[in-house]
């Protein structure tokens, strides 16, 4: 009996921790951050490659020729609206002013909306309008494009 007094009390062990966690864990949530990094990435490239794609081809359109240029505008616009807000596809005239105002900062000046409304219907050699009128609605497509892609 003299070896009792060298008996110690039974002492439990520390609650099991969350942290640090196991290697798996840092492996799971790397990938996790991997590839939400991936996503953001192709979503910003797919993006941006539109918005390229359509200021290239407004920067290919000549302003020597306004008819021809606006209808080449307008085209362009349109083409981004198929993509974009599929319930403009059947604007015309002055409801397709409105819209494509609604959806920018800037405003088309007057004789630049005339251009673009009445363009599809015009003679391309008509001299109504002048070549000032097709730069400043190059300068508003810009624009536009720049809002909406």
């Amino acid at each position: 009996m003299e070896s009792l007094p060298e008996i110690k009390d039974i002492q439990l062990p520390d609650g099991v921790s969350v942290f640090p966690l196991a290697y798996g864990w840092w492996v799971i949530l790397a990938g996790i951050i991997f590839l939400f990094i991936l996503i953001k990435l192709i979503v910003w490239g797919i993006k941006t490659s539109r918005k390229h794609y359509a200021l290239k081809k407004l920067s290919q359109i000549s302003v020597d020729s306004p008819v021809h240029a606006a209808v080449n505008m307008s085209e362009l616009l349109r083409r981004i609206c198929i993509v974009k807000y599929p319930q403009a596809n059947s604007l015309y005239g002055n409801e397709w002013l409105q819209f494509l105002s609604e959806h920018t900062r800037n405003t088309l000046p007057e004789k630049a909306a005339q251009l673009l409304v009445n363009a599809p219907f015009m003679d391309i050699h008509n001299a109504t309008y002048q070549q000032s009128d097709a730069v400043e609605l190059k300068t508003f497509c810009k624009s536009w494009i720049g809002d909406n892609l």
